[in-house]
């Protein structure tokens, strides 16, 4: 996903500033590459290491550390031991973890240029993405959820005169989070800026495809002052330490980001263990509704960016586009006009828009799905194949004439791949949306505000766009609906998931 909206928080695929542009600096030596337990970093119980790969190239960029159950009760024990009552964290007032959570940002902000190239060898996704999306979205993540530290409070309850009632809002305790190689550096703040600004400690297994971001951050952490134990960083797989984190039963929630498939299986290891609470935000097959009213290429644009940003790499991609029959053809013909400016290349110049997917596993999926659409009927316009030469780079790819049953309709492609269908009436266009087991993103093009309220109103997905794609922001619930997930993310709505709710009630002695 992209963090966006505005110039300001740096809109997908698009207002990126004028040059001259940031360049990327050049990595001599990863640093971190071991386990972050109580602010020191550790070697595996096990021994083992993995590698990870720059996508670009396929070449390897180091060995980490392989975290498995073992390492992940190391890091739950010392999250829990910081989390105790009595504890520095725990002692600390609310207003100083708001500064502990500025001082990561302003760490964060000194370090953008390293972090945004190790995202970009790590992840193959554009340098200048990540240092204007994912870098910023982190920082203004961060500064939202400091903000929020000593706002948090209870209420005073009108009960029975001999009575007094009130509520407090108290830590769930440790946090297990487990996040994807698609938005690496974003998801991790998205995990842990609530979930410190409301007292917790946490527990943190990146992708992977994608840990070097995140155990850098680790020196980050140690660097603001974090007390040991409050964020630890566990790299490893999700049959073993992501498994580890779901079913622990000293962990009291668990935030993933990921498939519809992961997350059920966590979520019934939650439930097999000790009931922890669950946060999910998973896959997406998500419509837009482009009516004959509205700014025809201002809803060319944001659908294409919606389908193409990060590779399609993205549970909000626009992946299902319904265009009114009188405007259908029109649109197809400017998008794929489109499709043929977008730059494929080396994702560290700062000409290319796009980059390869994340792996060979990805890429294969991708282009199965692809000739599937070829062999049940979908015309393709452009794209559809290999980039020559280049090992996991595929072409932008628009299917047109898709019918609802084709698979390229149905299932989650993660891939450069736009749908474009055809619809003729606005309920239809509605009843079409709305019948897919996802409910996550929407958009809608009009220029009708009747006709944005009442197609918003209807639609079953947690976020709906008007006019607009990938408009998010740190101060913006984001979530799904149906099997896109549970719970909200970002917002103040975020901080309801990462904190007990405690009612003391008094009874008074004396009546007036």
């Amino acid at each position: 996903m992209a963090q966006n909206g505005t110039a300001e928080n740096g809109e997908a695929g698009g207002m990126i500033p004028a040059p001259p542009f940031p360049q990327p600096v050049k990595v001599q030596e990863i640093r971190h590459t071991k386990i972050f337990i109580n602010n020191e970093w550790q070697t595996s119980s096990s021994g083992r290491t993995f590698p990870t790969f720059n996508p670009a190239t396929g070449v390897k960029i180091c060995d980490v550390e392989e975290a498995d159950k073992a390492d992940v009760n190391k890091a739950v024990e010392a999250a829990k031991a910081a989390g105790q009552r009595g504890s520095p964290w725990r002692r600390m007032d609310a207003s100083s973890r708001g500064r502990l959570l500025h001082k990561l940002a302003d760490l964060l902000e000194r370090e953008r240029l390293l972090l945004a190239t190790m995202e970009t060898m790590d992840t193959g996704k554009p340098f200048l993405q990540s240092f204007f999306i994912d870098l910023d979205g982190s920082i203004k993540t961060l500064r939202y959820y400091a903000g929020w530290a000593d706002k948090i409070h209870g209420k005073s309850l009108p009960v029975d005169e001999s009575f007094v009632c009130f509520t407090k809002h108290e830590p769930i305790g440790v946090c297990g989070a487990i996040i994807p190689w698609n938005f690496p550096l974003l998801m991790f703040m998205w995990k842990i800026a609530p979930a410190l600004s409301c007292g917790n400690t946490v527990v943190i297994k990146p992708a992977e495809q994608t840990p070097l971001t995140a155990l850098y951050v680790g020196s980050l952490i140690k660097e603001a002052g974090f007390p040991p134990g409050v964020v630890n960083i566990v790299p490893g797989f999700g049959p073993s330490a992501g498994a580890a984190i779901a079913a622990h039963m000293d962990v009291d929630k668990v935030a993933f980001t990921g498939s519809t498939e992961v997350g059920q299986l966590i979520k019934e290891a939650a439930a097999k263990s000790n009931l922890k609470r669950v946060t999910l935000e998973l896959g997406g097959k998500n419509p837009c509704i482009v009516f004959a009213d509205s700014d025809l290429q201002l809803a060319v644009e944001e659908t294409q960016k919606g389908a193409f940003y990060n590779q399609g790499q993205c549970c909000t991609a626009a992946s299902r586009v319904f265009v009114e029959e009188s405007i259908y053809e029109e649109f197809v013909r400017r998008s794929v006009e489109s499709a043929k400016n977008i730059v494929i290349g080396d994702p560290l110049e700062p000409q290319t828009s796009h980059g390869p997917q994340i792996d060979r596993q990805q890429f294969d999926k991708i282009l199965a799905l692809i000739e599937s659409g070829k062999k049940e009927g979908a015309r393709l316009e452009c794209g559809g194949f290999a980039v020559e030469g280049k090992s996991l780079f595929l072409q932008p790819t628009i299917f047109s004439g898709v019918k609802d049953h084709m698979r390229i309709a149905k299932e989650e492609i993660f891939g450069p791949v736009q749908c474009i269908f055809t619809f003729k009436s606005q309920q239809e266009a509605i009843e079409r949306a709305n019948s897919s087991e996802y409910g996550l993103v929407a958009a809608v093009f009009t220029r009708s505000m009747d006709r944005a309220l009442s197609v918003s109103a209807a639609l079953e997905t947690g976020t709906v766009w008007v006019n607009c794609y990938n408009a998010l922001h740190a101060q913006t619930p984001f979530g799904g609906y149906k099997m896109s997930g549970n719970g909200r993310e970002l917002g103040e709505y975020a901080l309801a998931e990462y904190s007990e709710v405690k009612a003391v009630t008094i009874k008074l002695s004396e009546t007036l």
